[in-house]
């Protein structure tokens, strides 16, 4: 087991205190950025880390601010069984946010429902990063496709990955407002999240996607 943190030089201290534990805890790792690179790079910063041990069979990601919630890991690397990414979904039956606004609530549905019809991607949850992923599927997404930084590369992998043919599937969560340190999501952030997911939308997927989709369906 490998857990790698990602610390765009945090001002509250989060990296010094993930050094300190790394050397209590062997299998931490920390990854020092500088500047704010934003959540989706850092994301894919970890996922090279991970690969770089051949025994890693699988990759997490999720925020460590107490919003999602370690107990619900297991069952989400068990259902890696019958697909390749498994989506910790905020908007299943079952599931529910903590804390949260009615503004909040209300834009993070709508813009949810709005993915879904641009992208016709069976997905209730776009934006919740609490996945795991198989290797085969991480080794899979190509991050020079990928041009933003922020949350929109949630939506940008599980398009790649939808579009090549693996197999996604959600889970229903329980997502509470962090406990710790404020939230680094901006105006402009969701503006450009926004953005992105209309030019998702008029992208066409590279020929070699429909070629893994037909290799993976054969």
């Amino acid at each position: 087991m490998k857990i790698v943190v990602v610390d765009d030089g945090s001002p509250d201290g989060t990296g010094e205190i993930a050094d300190r534990l790394s050397r209590e805890l062997p299998p931490l790792e920390v990854l020092h950025r500088r500047g704010k690179g934003g959540r989706g790079s850092a994301c894919l910063e970890g996922f090279r880390r991970a690969l770089e041990d051949p025994q890693v069979r699988c990759v997490v990601e999720m925020d460590a601010d107490f919003s999602h919630d370690p107990a619900e890991l297991p069952k989400m690397i068990q259902a890696l069984s019958d697909a390749d990414v498994v989506i910790r979904s905020r908007y299943l039956e079952d599931s529910s946010i903590v804390d949260w606004s009615t503004a909040r609530r209300i834009f993070s549905r709508w813009a949810n429902r709005v993915a879904r019809f641009l992208l016709n991607i069976p997905l209730t949850d776009f934006t919740n990063g609490y996945r795991a992923y198989t290797r085969a599927a991480v080794e899979a997404i190509e991050p020079e496709l990928i041009d933003s930084k922020g949350y929109i590369v949630l939506s940008e992998t599980v398009f790649q990955l939808h579009h090549k043919g693996f197999r996604l599937t959600e889970l229903p969560s329980r997502f509470v407002n962090r406990r710790r340190g404020e939230s680094n999501l901006t105006w402009r952030e969701i503006a450009s999240a926004i953005a992105g997911i209309i030019r998702l939308a008029i992208r066409i997927p590279p020929a070699h996607w429909s070629k893994t989709a037909d290799a993976k369906a054969a």
